[in-house]
């Protein structure tokens, strides 16, 4: 079982979230040859105001050991 949640600045639009979540699907499924029903994925709009004490401090440098991809920014 995989469950991937995925935390966006908000302004996207429900077909480009579920075209990522399809997309992440598929990956899934190739890189981890998993079946699409293993699979679920949750999408998060933030707003850019509330970015930083909701995001980027919890989920990113509270959690930097966990990381595969660091961002090249600083919200602050």
């Amino acid at each position: 079982m995989q469950h991937v949640i995925v935390k966006l600045s908000e302004g996207r639009s429900e077909h480009q979230k579920q075209d990522l979540a399809d997309r992440i699907t598929e990956t899934l499924q190739a890189v981890l040859g998993v079946e699409a029903n293993a699979i679920s994925i949750a999408v998060q709009d933030v707003s850019p105001m509330l970015w930083y004490d909701a995001v980027y401090r919890p989920e990113i440098e509270e959690k930097k050991g966990y990381l595969y991809k660091k961002p090249g920014y600083c919200p602050r």
